[in-house]
């Protein structure tokens, strides 16, 4: 996963500017799972703030044509990557669909949402990955409607090795704006945090599951 370094850091700028990620090692958030984490990402709040949506779908646009030229149905992943998805698709004039975490329980018993015809070439739009589980279901999802997964765009990335591990078995190229090591490292310069948060936010990474803080 190769990332353009002028288009992370400043994603991690807007992103640290919106308050769609949070960082606060002293006083950690805690996750579904059960981890302390010193960082909390919604990027959903992006939606709210029209000249940074503009700027990460346009970026979104632009790598999705640079690596794929134009593909057939952009799929965004339910819930946090609706919206975007929706953005990104209108932007290059494709057809949109979403794929929820299960199937609709009543109605059609829907998983994908919107019309996929088969062996349609997909381009999958997502908000932030962190072990990577729920994007990979959705992908999943996609192929056994006979779509061709040409690879996943994300908006932000904690880069754990086990997400990239599940990435690397599910043959799924994952592509994102920007990533934990640039907003911490925008954050330093930008003295959005202290040497001491600096020092435990790096910590955490090393060992998110089982980091505490000081």
């Amino acid at each position: 996963m190769v990332l353009d370094k002028d288009t992370a850091s400043k994603t991690a700028e807007l992103l640290l500017q919106i308050n769609a990620i949070k960082l606060r090692p002293e006083n950690p958030f805690t996750w579904a799972s059960g981890w302390n984490s010193p960082i909390y990402c919604d990027n959903r709040i992006i939606l709210s703030y029209p000249q940074i949506r503009n700027f990460v779908r346009q970026e979104m646009a632009r790598k999705i044509e640079d690596l794929y030229g134009k593909p057939d149905v952009i799929a965004g992943v339910a819930t946090g990557a609706i919206g975007m998805g929706a953005l990104v698709a209108e932007q290059l004039g494709l057809p949109f669909v979403y794929v929820r975490p299960e199937a609709k329980s009543h109605g059609r018993q829907n998983k994908i949402e919107g019309y996929l015809e088969g062996n349609s070439n997909v381009v999958v739009i997502e908000d932030l990955i962190s072990t990577g589980k729920s994007s990979l279901n959705a992908v999943r999802a996609l192929l056994e409607a006979g779509a061709q997964v040409k690879g996943m765009i994300a908006i932000f990335s904690y880069g754990f090795d086990l997400a990239l591990k599940n990435f690397e078995k599910e043959e799924v190229v994952l592509h994102t704006l920007t990533d934990y090591e640039h907003v911490i490292n925008q954050a330093s310069v930008t003295n959005y945090i202290k040497e001491e948060q600096l020092k435990m936010l790096l910590e955490w990474r090393d060992n998110p599951s089982e980091w505490q803080p000081n």
